[in-house]
């Protein structure tokens, strides 16, 4: 199995945004001498969320940097961009890591960054489409044109070309069924953000492959994101994940503004109307907890043997061969996110990736002997 980590640069209060960038820069650094096999970068804006507003372009620095890693972007929102551009961006990272990029994309579900660029969401969808359609198309022929909704482009090339076909490592963070379909007709993989029940995670993961089948493209196994909390007893790495993970929620509803349920009313984003009811209810310490609980739940949590043992479960359920960990997250000092990786990476990772039961990946769909509940609605973006 490969083994990551992702980079999501919350703001903290009293700090300048560049120290904390500095931090997430450092434990970008110590990936590669751990022995990870990526480094994933995200992609947001204005409210400091995550200070990540350009992951090809710190994925560069990064490439610079290291030797063998892969480098993944988690996601490129395309409606907010040029496709000429993001294809050019693609190809120029192809290039100076020697083609050792995935690419994830996503259409966005922040009023505020749709907002920032003058982009109206209720053209997220379409437009999403059309620009992924360009920017592989861009990627794959020497010259091409295109006349569709949005854009029209004259006959042109994408120069420098790239070195390797990245278009055939491009995933999609997908959470709407609709989206889900768009998703498997391009013949993208899915990105995972787990969020929710592992079984649901499976079910959803097993119709997205049966859709792509469908319509005639080879599924991939997913790549999943999760917030990791590993420690030498249980009650100290569940302690550390209730704290920070709980953390998350005035973030997320202070970016996304889940809570007032705006989006039940923007076309292609009725799905996301249904999580207001849970954010509202989010002042409310008992329901807090209980939610807390809940996400804790569903990220990997405990001692290293506990890691372990829910990582096998979770690949046994859906067939993922690339696990991506966020080790810093809700404002956690940086002390304790170096840790925190620097223990999964000595007693856990060896196992992800030499042992053979995790060497290749199932098609998943096993029965879950885990039993998880929780406050339904619930949905911590990265």
């Amino acid at each position: 199995m490969n083994v990551g980590i992702s980079l999501n640069m919350l703001t903290k209060e009293g700090r300048s945004d560049a120290s904390v960038f500095a931090e997430h820069l450092t434990l970008g650094d110590l990936a590669e001498p751990l022995g990870f096999d990526s480094v994933f970068a995200l992609e947001h804006h204005f409210t400091g969320y995550a200070m990540s507003p350009s992951p090809t372009q710190l994925l560069s620095y990064i490439a610079g940097r290291t030797k063998r890693i892969t480098l993944g972007t988690a996601v490129i929102v395309l409606p907010w961009h040029d496709p000429v551009r993001v294809a050019e961006q693609i190809a120029l990272l192809d290039i100076l890591s020697h083609g050792r990029c995935v690419f994830g994309f996503g259409r966005g579900a922040a009023t505020v960054e749709y907002a920032g660029f003058r982009v109206p969401m209720e053209e997220a969808r379409p437009r999403f489409v059309e620009a992924a359609q360009i920017v592989i198309k861009a990627l794959t022929q020497d010259v091409f044109e295109w006349d569709g909704e949005f854009y029209k482009i004259p006959p042109m090339s994408i120069r420098p070309r790239p070195v390797s076909h990245p278009e055939r490592r491009f995933y999609a963070s997908s959470v709407s069924p609709e989206s889900a379909e768009i998703m498997a007709k391009l013949g993208f993989g899915l990105l995972v953000i787990m969020q929710n029940e592992w079984p649901k995670a499976a079910e959803d993961i097993r119709r997205y492959r049966d859709i792509t089948a469908s319509v005639g493209h080879t599924p991939r196994p997913p790549i999943i994101s999760t917030n990791i909390s590993v420690a030498e007893t249980r009650e100290e790495a569940n302690e550390r994940a209730a704290k920070y993970l709980a953390r998350k929620w005035d973030s997320i509803d202070a970016h996304y503004h889940f809570s007032d349920g705006h989006l039940a009313m923007v076309k292609g984003y009725e799905f996301y109307g249904g999580m207001a009811k849970t954010y509202s209810k989010m002042k409310d310490e008992s329901f807090r907890k209980k939610a807390t609980e809940f996400y804790v739940k569903i990220q990997v949590v405990g001692t290293p043997d506990d890691c372990i043992q829910q990582i096998a479960e979770l690949q046994k359920l859906t067939g993922l061969d690339h696990l991506v960990g966020e080790f810093g997250y809700g404002g956690m000092p940086h002390e304790e996110a170096q840790l925190n990786m620097r223990m999964f990476a000595a007693r856990v990772m060896p196992v992800l990736q030499r042992d053979r039961g995790f060497a290749a990946a199932t098609n998943g769909g096993g029965p879950s002997p885990i039993g998880i509940g929780g406050p339904t609605g619930i949905f911590a973006p990265a």
